[in-house]
């Protein structure tokens, strides 16, 4: 008779070590770690927030105009910024669910006219909802490339648009600059916490209160040249030549918008 096969003792399986969370690298020279986002509440990164939040940047003020079937379009705007020296590129942005969107999808080029500080009303103007931005007291031409052309812009630059990107909510369009006008230098017109201001760099005021000839450049364009570690090398300024007067440093608000 065959014996009975003894059982196998139990053993309890135990469950599989867990890793523990890596620690946090440690911060060069020290400090304190950076500080965590309470991820409780989602309110706090969108929304009215984030708007709160860019409503504290201070950002200058253009006007796009675009040449289409149905005439001349354009839209006040505050996203423009140099995005690259090497081709020479910037970018903006629109919402998707503007009426201008199809006219910029359809657009082969454009044009960025930045603001002075007492254009104002026409950034207002370009602005408005359903306004007839192009009707006087409004002064524009065609460029022999069909762009329009506003007049009283001390800047502009013309594009040809190389990409457009569905991102979020808005397109953000990257453009090439082709061609470049500067008639006459102004202080810009600045759109702050629904303000427009403008603004006075301190470094003129030193050159207004300076001897004619003096040198009065400092930082990275005294040293030869525009030379930063962020991404301020296309705007950083190379002299600075001595002006009459002294203005009053920082923003001079001039209006409320309507934003």
């Amino acid at each position: 008779m065959a014996k009975p096969t003894p059982a196998r003792p139990a053993t309890s399986r135990q469950p599989a070590p867990v890793a523990a969370p890596p620690r946090p690298a440690a911060r060069a020279g020290g400090g304190a770690p950076p500080a965590q986002v309470d991820r409780a509440d989602p309110g706090a990164a969108g929304g009215e927030a984030f708007r709160r939040v860019f409503r504290r940047h201070a950002a200058g003020v253009t006007i796009v105009t675009m040449a289409g079937s149905g005439g001349p379009s354009g839209f006040t705007a505050t996203s423009v910024t140099s995005l690259s020296e090497r081709p020479p590129l910037l970018s903006l942005a629109l919402s998707t669910g503007s009426s201008l969107a199809p006219a910029l999808l359809a657009a082969d080029s454009l044009v960025v006219h930045l603001l002075s500080h007492d254009q104002r009303d026409l950034a207002a103007r370009f602005a408005l909802p359903g306004a007839d931005r192009f009707a006087p007291p409004t002064r524009w031409r065609p460029l022999e490339t069909g762009e329009p052309l506003l007049l009283d812009a001390a800047v502009w630059v013309r594009c040809g648009i190389r990409q457009r990107i569905a991102a979020g909510d808005h397109w953000l369009v990257i453009a090439e600059v082709l061609d470049s006008r500067t008639h006459r230098t102004a202080a810009p017109l600045i759109y702050h916490d629904g303000d427009y201001g403008t603004f006075h760099s301190p470094a003129a005021d030193l050159a207004a209160q300076a001897p004619v000839g003096a040198d009065v450049t400092a930082g990275p364009a005294r040293r030869g040249g525009p030379r930063t570690d962020g991404d301020l090398g296309i705007r950083a300024r190379r002299a600075v030549r001595p002006t009459s007067g002294a203005p009053a440093a920082g923003m001079a608000p001039s209006g409320k918008s309507g934003r």
